[in-house]
């Protein structure tokens, strides 16, 4: 066999396996159904939550044990919008979570009689937020996992033959007045005529509007026998008592189902032989056939004519059956989307008048085709610019009908950066000192924001206590809020007071910004032109550059960065390279620090004067003023006041007493160091030892020197404690949690010392 002999048969069976046999009987459907019945009892509404939730999975919460969570997680939506994409859209936190609450929600059936419109300006995506959607929804429901199943009647000659041959010899006379219309010369008649009535042979009628098979069980009957099918288990639980299964049984099936039904009620013996004609087969999706997804662009005319038939496969139907009027073949293009997805990609022009044709089609689920009612249960999804909302306004009762999800700019700095990296490239990072890139996007971000926020002035107060961290209009702070992060610069009061209601209020806001400023295009446009103009191989991208670029090189006359936000958000840069440094420079004493500890747990019980031996170190103690308050100083600040020293010294011993030692060392039995207490007083300790982790540093002009030199020749004349101390600097900065390198890591070192940060931001 040659090798295209190989290719072909390799082709044909791979096609065979997956196109043929596609049809099955309604009794094989019954045992699919019982196998996997969750899968098959879906409408569009359940397969688009599936569909969703199964790329973009169950999302990650930074903080899953805060009690004040509002359940604003991290989803990864990715598999959805970017993998396997022409044009990858990048959801960001803010409208990821307005999605999934909305998919979430589209689920029951009070929710399923609106049209879901996407609102955002120009530039925002939504075209290809849409695009990729309905890309990655056909390719879910084509799926073994998406497969819904939908009725083929097969009606069979052997059984109709019941039927009065008079009447089935008036019909095929009638086929013979269709000669003229058809072209067909006599032979052809004539076999068409011996098709027809030889003995074996069926007519195939596919359904239009792709009815579950499960509607053609009549209503009434329907929870009889359900009963009867399945097992007592939790899926049937859920199918007789959760409102999303309520459709399975309120509808019907479309006219063109009913009809046959009804005919063949009338003319079989019984109900078995009706159902031995009910076959299923796959819901195969296609959008450029408008097959279960249909789009409509602003410019797409109207069809002239709405309303579709067969008429060949109408006269197979008036022969088989006997009366003409028993079946009408008639649909329109709302059938083909039936329990599909229907969509308009902007409301406008023809769109526009598209929108409203379909005010009783969404509140009723039902379209008129000539004297027929059509059954019209569609996901319908349109995109909309603000400016266009004129077009739906003064139809309150259709206003009633639309559920309007904002898809605004991207509002989430982490995603605008991901933005970057997949337009020029993920290399672009290699470029900047570390946070600089995102810094930037902070930037584009601030223009898109609203000025005030009542919600975090209601939480904060006075903006101006954070002034060394936080620009006054507290932006900073809501970027932060808006990626799922609480800043570590935010006072312990404050963090407390961030309840659930303060948190949904600052999430709440998002959904009146990202309206203005930079656009999409916009912000990619001037990445480009600041990354043109500052990218160099011998040096990285530092703050500076970032602040001339946007305070003198660049000026737009349309949109600018918040006053005074720059100057901000170079202290908070400031602020935070500052602690990275001094995090990885700080080394300490563990056993040092965990016996002073210990000791001063114990002594905070006795009064001063006495002398005591600590039952946790067995160290002889002398009680004094002294010795408080130098592990009070290391704790709580040198400079802190004799009132809030005593007041601290008291809450420790009333925790001591009440709660440490009695409940968790005596009654639970825990170490000493895994008390609650123990762990509060180390975090204190600690973080107070850092903040003057870099002070013998400061006036030492080789330590400076050193760092420059560090990984030349020059190097390894330097004293030895100073080598040890700029390695373990530099290495620590270059470890997965900061993501230096090592030239990045010698910059931001020199820079905390050149601009002499660690006196500007005192512990």
């Amino acid at each position: 066999m040659s090798d295209i002999d190989k290719a072909i048969l390799h082709l044909n069976r791979k096609i065979s396996e997956r196109e043929h046999n596609q049809t099955i009987s309604f009794d094989d459907f019954l045992k699919i159904l019982t196998l996997r019945p969750a899968s098959v009892v879906r409408n569009v509404f359940q397969t688009f939550h599936d569909m969703i939730r199964t790329y973009v999975g169950e999302g990650s919460d930074e903080y899953p044990d805060d009690p004040e969570s509002i359940n604003y997680v991290n989803y990864d939506c990715r598999n959805l919008f970017v993998y396997d994409t022409d044009h990858p859209f990048f959801a960001d936190r803010l409208f990821a979570n307005r999605l999934i609450n909305h998919v979430d929600e589209m689920k029951g059936s009070d929710r399923q009689n609106k049209i879901y419109i996407f609102e955002g300006p120009p530039g925002s995506g939504k075209s290809t937020f849409l695009n990729n959607l309905l890309l990655k929804f056909e390719e879910y429901a084509n799926s073994d996992a998406g497969t819904r199943y939908e009725v083929v009647w097969r009606l069979d000659r052997r059984i109709l033959a019941q039927i009065n041959e008079t009447q089935l010899s008036s019909f095929v006379d009638r086929l013979t007045n269709l000669l003229d219309e058809y072209e067909l010369g006599q032979a052809e008649l004539a076999d068409m005529k011996n098709s027809m009535l030889r003995s074996g042979d069926y007519v195939e009628v596919t359904c239009p509007s792709h009815d579950n098979p499960l509607l053609l069980i009549p209503k009434r009957d329907r929870r009889m026998f359900f009963d009867d099918l399945f097992k007592n288990d939790e899926f049937k639980w859920k199918l007789f008592t959760d409102k999303e299964y309520e459709w399975v049984f309120r509808e019907t099936p479309c006219t063109i189902c009913s009809s046959i039904f009804d005919a063949l009620i009338q003319r079989l013996p019984t109900p078995g032989d009706i159902y031995g004609m009910i076959h299923a087969r796959p819901y195969r999706f296609n959008r450029r056939l408008g097959e279960g997804v249909t789009v409509f662009n602003p410019g797409d005319k109207p069809m002239k004519q709405n309303v579709m038939t067969n008429e060949l496969l109408q006269h197979k139907i008036d022969i088989l059956l006997g009366d003409s009027n028993a079946v009408k073949y008639l649909y329109s293009g709302f059938a083909k989307t039936n329990n599909g997805i229907y969509a308009l990609m902007d409301v406008k022009s023809h769109n526009a008048e598209r929108l409203l044709e379909l005010h009783n089609i969404i509140s009723e689920g039902i379209h008129k085709v000539e004297d027929l009612e059509e059954n019209v249960r569609s996901l319908f999804i349109a995109l909309m610019n603000p400016e266009d909302e004129k077009t739906i306004e003064g139809f309150q009762s259709f206003s009633d009908r639309i559920e309007l999800i904002n898809i605004p700019y991207v509002m989430d700095l982490n995603t605008e950066v991901e933005i970057y990296r997949n337009i020029f490239g993920k290399h672009i990072d290699e470029s900047f000192l570390p946070r600089v890139l995102h810094n930037f996007a902070r930037t584009i971000i601030s223009t898109r924001m609203n000025i005030t926020s009542e919600a975090l002035l209601e939480w904060i107060g006075d903006p101006m206590k954070y002034g060394q961290f936080c620009d006054e209009n507290l932006l900073l702070l809501k970027m932060e809020i808006y990626t799922g992060h609480i800043p570590s610069w935010l006072s312990e009061e404050d963090c407390k007071r961030l309840n659930a209601k303060r948190r949904r209020r600052i999430i709440d806001e998002s959904e009146y910004e990202g309206v203005t400023g930079f656009s999409g295009r916009d912000s990619i446009r001037i990445f480009g032109e600041f990354y043109g103009a500052y990218a160099r191989k011998d040096s990285l991208i530092s703050m500076s550059s970032l602040k001339s670029f946007f305070t003198k090189w660049f000026s737009d006359p349309k949109e600018t960065v918040p006053e005074g936000f720059l100057d901000s958000l170079l202290r908070n840069y400031n602020y935070t390279v500052l602690q990275e440094v001094k995090e990885s420079l700080y080394y300490y004493n563990e056993e040092h620090i965990a016996r002073e500890l210990l000791n001063y747990m114990f002594a905070v019980n006795f009064e001063t004067g006495s002398v005591a031996v600590c039952r946790f170190t067995n160290e002889k103690l002398e009680i004094s003023e002294e010795f408080l308050r130098a592990v009070e100083g290391r704790l709580l600040g040198i400079v802190i006041g004799d009132n809030e020293r005593r007041v601290f010294r008291l809450e420790t011993q009333k925790e001591y007493a009440s709660r440490t030692l009695t409940q968790e060392i005596l009654a639970e039995g825990k170490d000493p160091t895994e008390t609650g207490l123990y762990k509060s007083l180390h975090e204190r300790y600690v973080h107070n030892l850092k903040g003057k982790v870099l002070e013998p540093f400061l006036d030492n002009a080789n330590f400076r020197r050193a760092i420059k030199d560090f990984d030349t020749e020059a190097f390894k004349t330097y004293d030895k404690r100073i080598r040890d101390d700029v390695s373990f600097l530099i290495n620590n900065l270059c470890t997965a949690k900061y993501h230096y390198t090592k030239q990045s890591a010698k910059e931001v070192c020199v820079y905390v010392i050149d601009n002499d940060l660690a006196r500007r931001f005192p512990s």
